[in-house]
């Protein structure tokens, strides 16, 4: 009796998961977003490469993942990770202005992995992608605070989300770079 409930709690975990039913009408890489400095970041230059995207704030108690971002960006960015910020004030926590947040994030924590400008990434403002990623891997892929991340494949599409509370390196997000980089 316990293995056919194991056995049925499994079919019906299988039968809901979200991105089983990804239709995939566009992928990650068909996408454009503006760059913290006002540049065009097209998505398809990143083609082939498994990207790391993160809604960041500057007043979250989760802001010092910056540090540990631009850590995993250093570590696999010669093997094809890309790691892309994207500051949001979806949840009331960034700086007003994309010149505030690129200062800060350079002064205080060195960065020069990609970022956005600041991009609402819930709600029906939020950003193409972040539609895009609702639609096709269902609400695990709308962050639900900032420093939520969404891991895409080197085929455009979602490999899997992460909570605020998942750091960048950690070994469940490592463990899952790598797999994709190999």
């Amino acid at each position: 009796m316990k293995n056919l409930l194991i056995f049925g709690i499994t079919i019906i975990m299988i039968f809901f998961k979200s991105s089983s039913h990804a239709n995939y009408e566009k992928i990650f890489y068909d996408f454009k977003i503006n760059s913290i400095s006002g540049d065009i970041i097209n998505l398809n230059d990143f083609k082939g490469k498994p990207v790391l995207v993160v809604n960041t704030a500057s007043y979250c108690g989760f802001t010092k993942q910056y540090d540990d971002m631009q850590e995993l960006w250093e570590r696999y960015k010669d093997k094809g990770l890309i790691v892309l910020g994207i500051p949001s004030n979806s949840f009331n926590q960034e700086k007003k202005d994309n010149s505030d947040v690129k200062e800060f994030c350079e002064v205080n924590f060195n960065i020069n992995f990609p970022l956005t400008e600041i991009t609402d990434v819930k709600g029906d403002k939020a950003h193409e992608i972040y539609k895009w990623a609702k639609e096709n891997f269902g609400k695990s892929a709308v962050p639900k605070w900032n420093f939520y991340k969404i891991l895409i494949n080197k085929e455009g599409k979602i490999e899997d989300t992460y909570a605020s509370l998942t750091n960048p390196t950690s070994k469940k997000i490592i463990n899952k770079v790598e797999s994709l980089l190999n």
